[in-house]
């Protein structure tokens, strides 16, 4: 049975509640943007497939900043923060509206932290390489929430549990970033498919931790060992999953998609709670 018809037949099974779900998304290349392929094939199937959100949040790898923010604006730009890619990648709009009057009810819902309204930076590519392929039509509300780097991965978790309440509000949070994400040691041999010993390992270890509701090792991901500390060079990529997980309620099951190793040092394998 291919991946898609497993992820097709997973998401059918969801029971339908009032509860919106919750996603790790594991972005990639921002080539996925506007490749139709395994893994963007399977967004578009998962959006077919989930409740049409009222909004949709993104705690992106890409927002990285000293404090936490949520986009405020009514149309947010689209950010093409890379280079060395083809011309068309740099050509794609994802004209998506804001929603101000959303924003700035989350600073109300997170109490451990302040949370500033941004005007100023947009959806970048953690954001609307993944949505535009679940949305196309740019007719839903997208917000990001932005990554707090001076915070520890408990206290993130502590955040993704204050936003909790979105979810009931139609809201479809996204943590968009990579379980094993070291570009350093990237392998063009392997880019269409593969990964080395180690980062296989360690994102069996992550799903493992994660299926079993084991989430303070995945929180402590530095007392995993080296191996770990290869799959997590840099925290940015990871911390979104942490999002995901404290947005999980005790009843609910995970699942995964596009568990797949690439390029030898990434793996974009997918988490679906709800």
């Amino acid at each position: 049975m291919s991946a898609l018809s497993q992820f097709r037949n997973f998401t059918q099974r969801l029971p339908q509640t009032d509860l919106m779900p919750t996603l790790f998304i594991g972005h990639g290349s921002p080539m996925n943007g506007i490749e139709n392929n395994e893994f963007s094939d399977s967004w578009i199937d998962l959006a077919k497939q989930i409740p049409v959100p009222k909004a949709v949040l993104v705690v992106s790898a890409h927002w990285y900043t000293h404090g936490t923010f949520v986009t405020a604006m009514d149309f947010p730009s689209t950010i093409h923060d890379f280079g060395g890619f083809p011309q068309a990648l740099f050509d794609v709009q994802y004209p998506a509206p804001g929603d101000p009057k959303l924003a700035a009810e989350i600073p109300g819902l997170i109490h451990s932290t302040p949370v500033g309204l941004d005007h100023d930076w947009g959806l970048d590519h953690g954001t609307w390489t993944v949505v535009r392929h679940m949305y196309p039509n740019a007719d839903i509300p997208v917000l990001q929430l932005s990554i707090d780097y001076t915070k520890s991965p408990a206290q993130h978790y502590e955040i993704a549990k204050e936003i909790y309440a979105l979810r009931k509000k139609g809201v479809l949070v996204i943590g968009s970033g990579n379980m094993v994400h070291n570009l350093r040691m990237l392998s063009w041999e392997m880019i269409n498919g593969g990964g080395y010993d180690w980062a296989i390992e360690m994102n069996d270890k992550f799903k493992n931790l994660i299926a079993n509701g084991d989430y303070q090792p995945l929180i402590n991901y530095r007392n995993l060992g080296s191996d770990a500390m290869l799959a997590i060079p840099t925290p940015e990529h990871y911390l979104p999953l942490i999002y995901t997980l404290g947005m999980k309620n005790d009843k609910e099951e995970v699942s995964f998609f596009n568990d797949k190793a690439v390029g030898g040092s990434l793996t974009m394998t997918s988490v679906l709670v709800g």
